[in-house]
């Protein structure tokens, strides 16, 4: 059986500290979709260096509700590089099905 990624297992790879609101500046999130495989994700974080973090989005989809994501947090030239790497990997994955 496939084990299903939680946030926890990211962060034993990756410290996570806590951020104030001046030390936010210059950081972006990258929005990881709900489903992506696992072993993107992983590759995602140590290829780019990036902070695996769990945040709470609005989704509407017949009704506004909450829904906890995992999001990659890093400079913008890191996130824009890991958001193109995502896109080909998922594509890869898709048209391998």
């Amino acid at each position: 059986m496939v084990k299903k990624l939680q946030i926890e297992d990211l962060e034993e790879s990756k410290a996570r500290s806590e951020i104030g609101e001046d030390e936010l500046e210059g950081l972006y999130d990258l929005i990881i979709p709900p489903g992506t495989p696992s072993y993107i994700i992983y590759d995602l974080v140590e290829e780019f260096e990036l902070e695996p973090l769990d945040r709470k989005v609005s989704v509407t989809v017949v009704e506004p509700t909450e829904r906890e994501v995992i999001v990659l947090r890093g400079s913008l030239e890191e996130v824009q590089a890991a958001e193109k790497f995502l896109k080909e990997e998922l594509e890869a994955w898709i048209n391998s099905e």
